[in-house]
């Protein structure tokens, strides 16, 4: 059966060979700041192979979670579907692939009437397998190796904070319960029996304090179905030890952290045996597959300590392994501009990177909620914050929406009810342009190059890019085509593909761009001129990066460095020459941009 595996494997590289056989040394040399990825859900990109829908299981959706007719089910795409479209991502322009979680799932959860499956892959029953729904764990090597052939990284997404759904209560009951009222001195409750004798609680992750927990019911008891009991791997996971226990979580206050995230079975992070048991599944992903990086699930809901554990384990393995520029960032999820919330856990909890929610709701208010683009200026001024400053906010990964939140051309459409297809089109272009020309590591979420503008959040914003069966997603109106998801996207002459495709290859072949130092320029109080200089990080070179919010025509000034004479145009159309030392004169059209190569005077030294 290995053999077989392995010839298929060849024989479908060899029908998919690569457009460029890049060394992986060259690979692994690059920086994890001003890498350009491309987010997607295996299930909903591409079908390879169609004998592997079901996973291997037998029966109706709730057996097998194989449903294409409905959203919240498994669709059919899978690693031999994602491997059979690098040559469109290649012609994107993305040097790195985040791959949504492709672990082995609980294939449904969910009560009588409310199942929905694991497809997005964040209900992991098995953390060293790939799921049978997208592949075999030789198909994902595979695909790691092709993507390293073509030059592009690949990104795991990865989950510590929780695993499937598998643990009950005797009680049936899961509102929350804090470790004030149910101590884990006491079981049920501060009247209950004594527990756990000398234990210090969960400040102290050392191991002489937790063997002294030994009782799981402090403030719920749990109850392992018989039919689930050995249902998790690695097999210390099937012990409800190594979890809360306390009840779902609302997403505020204590039970962030200590709470059931939707029901999900809640590590007990603070514990030494989850800390090293998580660190070996990592570790050995790393060491297995020569993957480039992690994106960590749910960052803000695990405990300060076991990241300070976790992620040097990660770099230092990659390092060992030759990956020198392993990537980790981490999911915080957050609303609005100031970059407070997310930078502290760089800061504390020991963070590279964190996905940048900050630049994403600087952007939505610029561009869709017609606020001044002095919210620009106030995200980028907050760079400081960010441990290591200003050159650490280089790597932070910025998007524009995602699966969780939804699209961009949807929140668009939220803050501007009414508008028509084609200014969401121009504003959602605009966003782009922002997104792949400002500092930080761009993320395209899958299908927003092909125009697709999701209902809402959640199951509502993760349409196929194959041909899909949703009603719901079918029904959309895409921007920029007259396609709908009924039919296969990947349409390399779209617009929007096209823009980003161009602004990819302007960060290729303009380092300033990709990874450059940032310093802003001028903006205002109202929508119109937001502009930035960007210096290369090798002749110092500058570029002006200029855009326009308004709905007007704009012509205004824009400082640059005192010492520039003329400027070149490289996207867009900019002005000849500078209006005097230190300011130019630009022209942008209602919701454009322009990108701008300076030339300084041979007189006057640059900087």
């Amino acid at each position: 059966m290995r053999k077989f595996v392995a010839a298929s494997l060849l024989a479908f590289c060899a029908a998919h060979p690569a457009l460029a056989d890049v060394p992986l040394a060259e690979v692994r040399a690059r920086p994890a700041a001003g890498e350009t990825i491309y987010f997607l859900l295996p299930d909903r990109f591409e079908n390879g192979d169609t004998t592997n829908d079901a996973g291997g299981l037998k029966g109706d959706r709730n057996r097998t979670g194989f449903d294409p007719s409905a959203k919240g089910f498994y669709h059919g795409g899978d690693l031999k579907g994602l491997m059979s479209r690098l040559d469109y991502l290649q012609g994107l322009g993305a040097t790195a692939i985040w791959v949504a979680p492709v672990f082995k799932n609980k294939p449904v959860q969910g009560l009588p009437g409310q199942e929905s499956a694991g497809y997005h892959g964040y209900w992991v029953t098995d953390f060293t397998s790939v799921d049978p729904h997208f592949g075999t764990n030789a198909e994902f090597k595979a695909l790691v190796d092709a993507a390293h052939a073509r030059g592009m990284k690949v990104y795991m997404d990865i989950i510590a904070n929780h695993t499937a759904d598998v643990i009950q209560y005797k009680s049936g009951q899961y509102t929350y319960r804090d470790r004030a009222n149910w101590p884990y001195s006491r079981k049920g409750g501060l009247n209950g029996p004594a527990i756990n004798p000398g234990f210090a609680g969960d400040e102290d992750s050392s191991e002489a304090n937790f063997a002294r927990l030994t009782d799981a019911g402090a403030a719920y008891e749990p109850l392992v179905p018989e039919a689930e009991r050995n249902t998790k791997t690695p097999a210390w996971l099937n012990d409800p030890l190594f979890y809360h226990n306390r009840g779902d979580t609302t997403f505020r206050g204590e039970n962030s952290r200590f709470g059931d995230f939707a029901g999900l079975d809640d590590l007990f992070t603070e514990h030494p045996r989850v800390r090293s048991g998580m660190i070996e599944i990592y570790v050995d992903w790393i060491k297995r597959f020569g993957i480039d990086g992690y994106r960590i699930d749910t960052a803000k809901h695990v405990d300060p300590g076991f990241w300070q554990a976790f992620i040097p384990a990660m770099r230092a393995t990659a390092k060992q392994a030759g990956i020198p520029n392993f990537a980790i960032f981490g999911e915080v999820a957050h609303e609005g501009s100031d970059p407070g919330t997310i930078a502290r856990y760089t800061r504390r909890d020991g963070y590279p990177a964190v996905l940048d929610f900050a630049f994403q709701g600087a952007v939505r208010a610029v561009v869709a909620q017609g606020k001044g683009t002095e919210v620009l200026a106030d995200t980028f001024d907050g760079d400081v914050l960010y441990e290591g400053g200003e050159a650490a906010a280089l790597s932070m990964p910025t998007f524009l929406g995602n699966h969780d939140m939804g699209r961009f051309a949807m929140l668009v459409r939220k803050d501007r009810p009414g508008i028509s297809d084609a200014e969401v089109l121009a504003r959602v272009s605009l966003a782009h342009a922002m997104l792949l020309t400002l500092r930080g590591s761009p993320v395209i979420y899958s299908g927003d190059e092909q125009g697709f503008t999701g209902d809402g959040n959640d199951q509502d914003a993760r349409e196929d890019m194959f041909p899909s069966r949703i009603a719901s997603y079918n029904d959309n109106a895409l921007l920029g085509t007259s396609a709908t998801t009924a039919a296969s996207n990947f349409d390399t002459a779209h617009p929007l593909y096209r823009l980003i495709s161009t602004l990819a290859k302007l960060r290729r072949d303009h380092p300033a761009i990709a990874r450059g130092q940032q310093v802003t320029r001028t903006y205002a109080e109202v929508p119109g001129l937001f502009s930035v200089s960007r210096f290369d990080p090798v002749g110092d070179t500058e570029y002006l990066i200029a855009f326009n919010t308004s709905e007007q025509h704009l012509t205004a000034p824009s400082v640059l460095q005192a010492t520039a004479t003329s400027l070149e145009s490289l996207y867009g159309q900019c002005p000849a020459h500078v209006a005097a030392p230190g300011s130019v004169m630009l022209e942008i059209p209602a919701f454009g941009s322009v990108v701008c190569r300076v030339t300084p005077s041979p007189e006057i030294p640059v900087r």
